[in-house]
Formats: structure tokens, C-alpha cells, sequence
């Protein structure tokens, strides 16, 4: 079934959105660090979406400075061009493995 799309305009740059100022940015990646950090100490990973370029910076910052809270590497890897996974080094080999028998 085709649909035609009637009055689909382009936004214009001023409507887009702004972009987070520096107190904003640091609240969401102290957000990020005990939520992911939470989950990761819970069960060993965790998957986030990750629709752009700026969220695939903030979660590999977030993996570095949780590397250096707990002394031990957390490991980011994309899943796909939309989602990352979180993971410390042994749930890592697990989650290959598994990927791997299926």
C-alpha cells in the first residue's frame, strides 16, 4: 500500500532542538553513571539506545568513568547502528558465547 504524504515540510534549523548546556550535559551523565551503573553492578551489562553521534560520546564517557570508579574495564560495543551494550569483561565472554549458539 502506498501512502502519499501531503503538507511534509523540512523543519527549519531554528526549530530544531538546542542543544544541552554544560549543566545540563554533566546532570545527564551523572544520570547515566548510577542508572547504567546500577544495572551493570545488578547483572553484568547493560543494552542503551543510542540514536546519535553525541549519545555514543556520552556512553563511552560514561563507560571510562565508571572503568576508573570500580577499577575494572567496562566495555562498550554497538549491537547496531541504534543500541550499545555495557558490559564488565567476564559477562562479556558470556554474552558472545551466547550470541554465538544462537
Amino acid at each position: 500500500m502506498i501512502r502519499d504524504l501531503y503538507n511534509v515540510r523540512l523543519r527549519a534549523e531554528e526549530d530544531a532542538p538546542a542543544p544541552l548546556t554544560d549543566g545540563e550535559e554533566q546532570r545527564y551523565r551523572s544520570m547515566l553513571f548510577r542508572e547504567l551503573g546500577d544495572k551493570i553492578a545488578e547483572q553484568g551489562w547493560v543494552r542503551f539506545p543510542a540514536y546519535t553521534l553525541e549519545d555514543r560520546r556520552r556512553l563511552v564517557a560514561v563507560a571510562h568513568r565508571l572503568t576508573a570508579y570500580w577499577g575494572q574495564e567496562v566495555f562498550i560495543e554497538a549491537e547496531d547502528h541504534m543500541r550499545v551494550r555495557l558490559s564488565l569483561a567476564g559477562f562479556r565472554t558470556l554474552l558472545a558465547s551466547s550470541a554465538a549458539q544462537s
